[in-house]
């Protein structure tokens, strides 16, 4: 694990990596415009340059997460800021919509590989404790506020400067990033047993989720009784169903479901998805309502938004930190929906004669509050206690999680509020602009009951109490005391090496029978005698045996039955090492390489 302070500046990278995917979702809307103005490109064309991002971004994110564990998550990391800096260079010095498009692919492409490495590289950063409540806090404060931040950004770039700088500007923090990610974060080098790829379940992921996200996103430009939505949606769903199925079959799942099944897990990963959708619907309105009801500038409505980023940033940074660790997440998912349904349901009011200060402000903080409470603590949950091996896919799914959110709102709520304005118009005869603002109140009316529904399913899914946690490899290493259950290991099988059966290939020893790991710990010097070993059964998290090798740095783990286990070892002056291991009725030999702590930076 990285130093405190160094942790601290990793932090950093990674929310100017977050900002920048996050503000991306929003600064070309602002663009939109003046970029049809100058390529020429029609209305109906105009949907692509949002919807090509979203395919690939939304189909890629798993097989992004899995990329970053079993290639490196620092090296998936900088791979996708250059790519993504390269595809944003492009896209600012398009000649032709067909180009832009094909920008907007190639950034969605590299940020699906961008986005769950950052948010993995965060979870191994900060493993456990009141820093990481504070770490996810502050990161959740980036992915709250930045889609308010980009509406702020591109309309001063817009407005100022050229419609161009919207894609350029995300070279600027890429190149930020990368710097910061070569000085400050270790060159861990990919794991040695790394996980295969799961080719079908990759396949069947990726095309599930592009029907899902293309059916939503016809919905939202054909509406909801054009039959292509429903053959897409449809496809998606069959396509997902086969998926889960394949990922209970495999060896190695592209998203293993130990994952998803967990309560504490999924509740926050539903939770994610329902505060994505009312974010969305509320940035999507009211964008529209400060401009064409109030009259607001393109920079004046970015600046308009200040004080529900003002409260998420306040909320996401302080109560979770300080409240999660003692009462764990269930109340604060419940309050923070609650406030999130209230402030939906305030925005339902919405008419021609409500104005800023009167209707729209107090509804924005109030969102501000609710996202920031629930949003930190879900990201926190969702990726605590995973594997190390499976933080990227975690990580993936938040980011899977945040994109069908998205998706569904915009599709789902634009919709309601279209059908629900032209009724209005035409059964009253108003003019279109009042019933445009009908559609919108009607669309936050359904979307604060969507808050409330889900706050109760959250509630009564994610149990009380605290989610018990994986260690970290160092701790799982340097623990010394017995397990709980009161069971000491420290005279069980292979806890004394130097009076263990001798292992063929070390000195003539034999493995013995029964399940257990035997082999050699090489570091620096080869042999690495005194390391201490520590197996954990993958099933419970529990240590059931522990041993320290020889002179020569042999070891033997004996374990109480086959199955799935965790080998830790930790030596002096090496970074600590985690592998899995299947053990079958058999003795397993395995070697494990330790890297010594002087070939991470300083």
């Amino acid at each position: 694990m990285p130093s405190s302070v160094r942790r601290w500046w990793i932090l950093a990278v990674i929310g100017i990596a977050q900002l920048m995917v996050i503000l991306d979702n929003t600064i070309v809307n602002i663009a939109l415009p003046s970029a049809q103005l100058d390529l020429g490109f029609t209305d109906p064309q105009r949907q692509w340059i949002v919807t090509a991002y979203a395919l690939s971004f939304g189909s890629l994110l798993l097989l992004g997460g899995r990329l970053s564990d079993v290639f490196g998550r620092r090296g998936a990391f900088v791979v996708g800021l250059v790519g993504f800096a390269v595809a944003s260079i492009l896209g600012g010095l398009s000649p032709s919509f067909e180009v832009l498009v094909a920008a907007r692919v190639l950034q969605g492409v590299f940020g699906a590989l961008l986005a769950p490495a950052a948010l993995s590289l965060l979870t191994t950063t900060f493993p456990s404790g009141k820093d990481r409540a504070t770490a996810f806090g502050v990161f959740s404060a980036v992915a709250g506020s930045g889609a308010a931040l980009g509406l702020l950004l591109g309309g001063a770039l817009t407005q100022f400067v050229d419609w161009r700088w919207c894609l350029y500007v995300n070279a600027v923090f890429a190149v930020a990033a990368i710097i910061g990610a070569l000085l400050f974060m270790p060159a861990v080098p990919a794991p040695e047993n790394r996980p295969r790829l799961d080719v079908v379940g990759t396949v069947l992921a990726s095309a599930g989720l592009f029907c899902l996200v293309y059916g939503l996103g016809s919905a939202e430009s054909d509406g909801w009784s054009s039959p292509s939505v429903y053959v897409f949606l449809a496809a998606g769903l069959v396509l997902l169903v086969a998926f889960v199925i394949v990922q209970r079959r495999v060896a190695s799942p592209l998203l293993p479901l130990r994952v998803l099944l967990d309560r504490y897990r999924g509740g926050s990963f539903l939770t994610i998805l329902t505060l994505t959708l009312g974010m969305f619907s509320v940035s999507l309105f009211l964008t529209f309502v400060l401009q064409q009801n109030l009259g607001f500038s393109p920079l004046l409505s970015g600046l308009a938004f200040l004080p529900m980023v003002a409260s998420i940033v306040t909320t996401s940074t302080t109560i979770p930190s300080t409240v999660l660790p003692r009462i764990g997440p269930k109340p604060l998912i419940f309050t923070g929906l609650l406030l999130g349904s209230g402030a939906m349901f305030w925005l339902s009011f919405l008419d021609s004669g409500s104005s800023y200060a009167g209707s729209i402000v107090g509804p924005m903080i109030l969102m501000g509050l609710g996202m920031g409470t629930a949003m930190s603590t879900s990201i926190n949950t969702a990726t605590l206690g995973v594997q190390p091996r499976d933080a990227g896919v975690a990580s993936a799914t938040v980011n899977t999680m945040q994109q069908v959110g998205g998706s569904v709102g915009t599709a789902l709520l634009s919709s309601v509020a279209g059908t629900a304005g032209a009724a209005f118009v035409v059964s009253t005869g108003s003019s279109p602009l009042d019933g445009t603002l009908h559609g919108y109140a009607v669309a936050f009316l359904v979307a604060s009951a969507v808050f409330l529904v889900a706050a109760v399913v959250c509630g009564a899914i994610v149990p009380f109490g605290r989610p018990h946690r994986i260690r970290s490899d160092a701790e799982e290493a340097a623990a010394v005391t017995t397990p709980a259950g009161g069971d000491d290991f420290s005279q069980a099988p292979g806890g004394d090496p130097e009076h263990e059966p001798a292992l063929p290939g070390h000195g003539g020893r034999v493995p013995g029978p029964g399940p257990a790991l035997v082999g050699q710990v090489h570091g620096v010097d080869d042999a690495a005698p005194g390391t201490v070993l520590t197996l954990i059964d993958a099933t419970n998290g529990r240590q059931v045996a522990r041993a320290v090798t020889d002179a020569h740095g042999r070891y033997r783990l004996d374990a109480p039955r086959p199955g799935s286990y965790t080998v830790v070892a930790n030596a002096p002056g090496h970074r600590p090492v985690a592998e899995r291991h299947s053990l079958t009725a058999e003795a397993r030999e395995a070697a494990v390489h330790l890297q010594p702590l002087a070939t991470l930076p300083a």
